[in-house]
This record gives C-alpha cells, structure tokens and sequence, in this order.
C-alpha cells in the first residue's frame, strides 16, 4: 500500500523526471524493449506496471495494441497515451490463459517483494512461443562506471526528485535495486516459471538492462 501510494504522488511530473535523470535514455531503452518482444501488427501485448504509458505509446507506434496495467490509480489518472487500462495487481492478473502475444514490464521488477508470482502469472498469460520483455535498472561491472553511477543514483537523483517531485519517493527507488536477484538467479527464476531462451541485454555500459523470455511451446 506504501508504495503504491508514493507512486500516486509522483505520477504527475513521473514522466518529467524519467527524462531528467536518465538524459533521455529511457527513451531509447523503450525502443530496444518494443523491438526486441518481436511485435507484429495488431499484436496485443500487455504492459505491466504500465505507469504513464510511455511504453504503451511506443508499442502502439511500432503497430502493437498495448493494453496497460498498473496498481497505482495515480499513473493512470496521469497516463498520457491512447490504451485500454486496467488497475490491477501484477501477481493476479485479470486476462484468461494463453490469449496475449507480449508482455512488457519496465522498471517495476524491484517493487515486487516476491517476483515469482508474477512470472508465473506472465507465462499463465502469454501464448507458446511469444515474448516476455523485463526492462530494469542494473549495477554496472565495470569499477569505474559503477562507483559513478552509485554516486550518481543514490546522491543526485533523490536531489533532483526534491527539486521537481518527491525526495522520499526518489530516494526510495535507487535504494530498491537491492530487491531485484542477482542475475543467475533471475534467470534460473524465470526459466522455472516456464520460459526458455532467456537473454539478457546490458544497456548504456551496463546501468539498465533489459530480460528477454519465451513462453515455452506446448
């Protein structure tokens, strides 16, 4: 409930903030999502945690029919793209078995306390052979990239979420990477929930990543 409610909050400049702090390159990594869950014409793919909908928006400009979802009724009082919406809970999701043809999250994973409930639901969802796509921030391997990049997360960015939004808020969402699994668990994780041909893309050196998966066929 705590963390739905900060979302609340936050929802009105979220979109202003996300371009801020990241120079923009959250755009980028949204495209790379759209392309790399395989999309074609008239595919429905659900957005998880859909915030705003920018990640719908780039779905429905690469031809997709995005449908969004998310806990907090704040983003989608502020969501700012053409999509059908539910307010919803991601380890109960309201979609009949095998009837989606992707399923996009970006930057939501570290909020779940336990993240199997919802692959679990993803794969309940999703149709053999199609795509989960997972975007996240990530801990950059190289030392010096990383030291700056902590820097950079945990001192600045709940600086500038003071400035435009929410301290509290931005200083809670560097600190809840701590939640997200190592990567060899993640996708031992997400192979056990029924995917296979996991792959994992570092992104900008390695600040961002981004978690591709596909549904096992029957």
């Amino acid at each position: 409930m705590t963390v739905r409610k900060m979302f609340d909050r936050i929802a009105p400049r979220y979109d202003l903030l996300n371009r801020i702090i990241t120079f923009g390159l959250d755009i980028k990594w949204r495209k790379k999502t759209v392309k790399f869950i395989h999309t074609h014409p008239g595919s429905r793919v659900l957005d998880v945690a859909c915030g705003t909908g920018d990640l719908c928006d780039s779905l429905r400009k690469a031809g997709a029919n995005p449908i969004g979802m998310d806990y907090s009724r704040g983003m989608l009082g502020s969501f700012n793209t053409k999509a059908p919406l539910i307010n919803g809970d991601a380890l109960k999701i309201p979609i009949r078995d095998s009837s989606i043809d992707g399923i996009t999250c970006g930057f939501a994973l570290r909020n779940f306390l336990d993240i199997n409930p919802f692959l679990k639901e993803a794969a309940r969802i999703l149709k053999p052979g199609m795509h989960l796509a997972i975007l996240e921030v990530d801990e950059p391997k190289n030392r010096f990239i990383k030291a700056g990049h902590s820097f950079y997360f945990k001192k600045i960015v709940p600086f500038i979420g003071g400035v435009f939004s929410d301290k509290t808020a931005y200083s809670y969402l560097p600190r809840s990477v701590v939640y997200l699994p190592e990567e060899k668990k993640i996708v031992e994780m997400i192979e056990q929930s029924g995917f296979s041909n996991v792959k994992k893309f570092k992104l900008t050196g390695g600040i961002a990543q981004l978690l591709i998966a596909e549904k096992q066929k029957d």
